[in-house]
């Protein structure tokens, strides 16, 4: 007879429906955030990208902890909307752990890398963010076997796949340095954090924890 015992840290069907449901709405909430700012500025008559980063410029430096909470359009903030809510979801949802220090990690290393390297303008917006998040996601799913990680990389790819095309300079009026260092810092968290969010694997069987048993034995 063969028993399966479940690993205390499996997350059963339910468990795992109220995480994406935590994860979604804290991202939501943050996206929500970002849509008040631009509609204060509108209605304030403002224009909040000044507050950007401003490379080489010790006033830019703000622009590090700003930045991605400005943008310059409607527009530019609805291109980053969707991203930014199904990436979000899914480091908070995948990577609970990792999601910690990747948040901060990507949101001031870009920035700081943005102040140090990039061109002399104002740059501005979420999807330093949101490549950080797709490089990050992408990545150790490449590099790890368990079917979470796995998965979780395939849907971003198929998703959001194309825009690794944003971190070359395609167009005079988008950052792609905050595409490009983003998309690094990701990367770079990925390999470094790879093992940090383990699973534990879904099933152990009876006869293999005999097995375990008899080796401690010997």
């Amino acid at each position: 007879m063969v028993s399966i015992s479940a690993s205390p840290n499996l997350s059963n069907p339910q468990e795992d429906a109220l995480r994406i449901k935590q994860s979604f709405t804290i991202v939501a909430l943050f996206t929500v955030f970002l849509w008040l700012i631009k509609i204060a500025e509108t209605f304030l008559g403002a224009n909040f990208f000044n507050y950007g980063i401003h490379p080489g410029q010790l006033t830019g430096l703000l622009g590090i902890f700003v930045a991605p909470l400005i943008h310059g359009s409607f527009t530019h903030l609805f291109t980053n909307t969707a991203p930014l809510l199904i990436l979000g979801t899914a480091l908070l949802y995948g990577y609970p752990k990792s999601a910690k220090i990747v948040i901060p990690v990507i949101y001031l290393g870009t920035g700081l890398a943005v102040w140090l390297f990039a061109r002399e303008t104002y740059h501005a917006g979420a999807s330093s963010l949101t490549f950080g998040f797709m490089f990050f996601i992408f990545s150790i799913g490449a590099m790890r076997w368990d079917k979470r990680a796995i998965a979780l990389s395939m849907i971003v790819f198929f998703l959001y796949g194309s825009m690794i095309w944003g971190i070359f300079p395609t167009q005079p009026g988008i950052s792609y340095e905050s595409h490009l260092f983003g998309g690094l810092i990701g990367l770079l968290l990925a390999i470094i954090l790879k093992n940090y969010d383990a699973y534990t694997p879904d099933k152990k069987y009876s006869w293999e924890e005999d097995e375990d048993d008899e080796f401690k034995d010997i």
